[in-house]
């Protein structure tokens, strides 16, 4: 890992600016990488899931791989274009502008739930900037780590990315590198560890975590409608994603028919959930640390709704509830659920939803499906989340146009589009002197002249 790293380093010691046609040119691997090895790609991840729906790999994953690497390929000559800025008066006819160049090797941790997506993401803004690239996946998805390591290492071009596997503590061992700048999506708990490791070299970090990201069914929204979009981003990937809905606030005016609403849609979905469609838990310990949380919350009083007719697991297929009557001391209102899991809560008043979600952790994701503009206003104002999507779920992630990421204890930093382009390079201010310039007159010695001249500047 050293020896990769320090070769790294010193190819962008020996070439800091890679030309545009270079980059353009491992962006266009790695697309031709994905669509040629798709139906590898998807049974490894199947692998690694014990089931994993083919058709959730394909739109949650491949697609949105794609469209981020053809975006910063069409993109890249301008983001590349230094930008100008303007000159106070008092320094015309000088120039300034920002100078967008790489940073030299960046490290990237990628976690279990979305393995290629937040791979190639993070890669396509970092390469897009111009920086080589190291990669660690995630060994709970051996089988995709292994494949995603080969066919780097087959189809991109040498000195650009390479890829780490290992446990732990090699996890451990690669965010202490020196990295010019480390970008991680995890858990809260594992990216504080990564952000004390990297302060180590004062190595800037970009942290894509979680949290509880809260959901809003408002009164005058079509319930069936509501349902359809709640469901649809809570069990895409059985729950494992990090802007799944975690909790829920409904109308009271829903309440008699939002149950029965919910296990018509999710029996629609997903009709012969056992055989296929719905994803698995990624191993044993999530599907065990699920349960637990289920367990949990009967324990303490809370009524667990089932959404299939038949509720039993079969292998680590874990069918998804409804969790009535929660309460702040049960696990799965402390803890992101990660999971097909919903705690559910009416209101009546959107006062008390903006004061529940201000009293929580701020999140990385909320979304709110209304037609009441004063609602949206006031969630929007009043509340903070790293992104928001309205009358739908997860999507704002799909948009290249928009940064993504968190916000407080759901993370810090931005990428996606430009900003992971910005993210990855170091802004460099450039101010460009005039041969007339006037600054001479400010010079030493001081006389009437520059005092006259501070007073004009100045200003009263």
């Amino acid at each position: 890992m050293e020896q990769v790293f320090n070769h790294f380093k010193q190819l962008a010691f020996e070439q800091p600016y890679p030309a545009i046609q270079e980059r353009r040119r491992v962006l266009k691997q790695l697309k031709k990488m994905l669509l040629k090895n798709e139906k590898s790609i998807i049974e490894a991840i199947n692998k690694d899931f014990s089931y994993r729906e083919p058709f959730e790999t394909q739109i949650a994953e491949i697609f949105p791989s794609i469209k981020t690497i053809q975006h910063a390929y069409s993109n890249i000559t301008s983001w590349i274009r230094p930008e100008k800025r303007k000159v106070s008066i008092w320094f015309k006819p000088a120039t300034a502008s920002i100078m967008y160049q790489p940073l030299g090797v960046v490290g990237v941790i990628v976690p279990w739930n979305y393995p290629l997506y937040l791979a190639i993401g993070p890669i396509v803004a970092a390469v897009a900037a111009g920086n080589r690239v190291m990669v660690k996946m995630s060994e709970f998805t051996p089988s995709f780590s292994q494949l995603f390591a080969e066919l780097c290492n087959k189809h991109i071009a040498k000195g650009w990315i390479s890829v780490v596997n290992g446990d732990a503590e090699v996890a451990a061992h690669f965010s202490a590198l020196p990295f010019d700048h480390i970008l991680f999506t995890g858990s809260t708990d594992i990216g504080r560890r990564v952000m004390a490791a990297a302060s180590k070299n004062l190595t800037p970090v970009t942290l894509e975590l979680g949290g509880k990201s809260p959901t809003v069914i408002d009164e005058n929204y079509p319930l069936e409608k509501a349902v359809e979009k709640l469901l649809f981003g809570k069990l895409l990937n059985s729950g494992q994603t990090c802007l799944a809905p975690d909790y829920l606030f409904v109308h009271k005016s829903h309440q008699e028919s939002f149950v029965d609403s919910c296990q018509s849609v999710a029996r629609r979905f997903y009709p012969n959930w056992k055989r296929s469609n719905y994803t698995a838990m990624i191993n044993n310990k999530q599907w065990e640390r699920h349960q637990t949380l289920l367990d949990d919350a009967k324990e303490k009083g809370a009524d667990l709704v089932p959404l299939f007719r038949d509720s039993e697991t079969t292998g680590r297929k874990q069918p998804p509830h409804l969790v009535l009557a929660a309460s702040d001391d049960m696990l799965i209102m402390q803890q992101e659920i990660f999971g097909p899991s919903l705690p559910v809560f009416f209101f009546d008043s959107i006062d008390d939803v903006i004061k529940s979600i201000k009293q929580r952790p701020r999140p990385l994701a909320l979304y709110l499906l209304s037609n009441n503009k004063d609602n949206y206003q006031r969630l929007m104002t009043e509340t903070h989340s790293g992104g928001v999507t309205v009358n739908d779920t997860i999507l704002h992630v799909s948009q290249e146009n928009l940064p993504f990421g968190g916000v407080g204890p759901s993370g810090m930093g931005h990428y996606h589009g430009i900003e992971g382009f910005k993210t990855f390079s170091h802004a460099k201010s450039i101010f460009k002197q005039s041969r007339f310039a006037s600054s001479k007159l400010i010079y030493p010695p001081y006389g009437k002249l520059s005092k006259l001249l501070y007073r004009l500047m100045r200003g009263r």
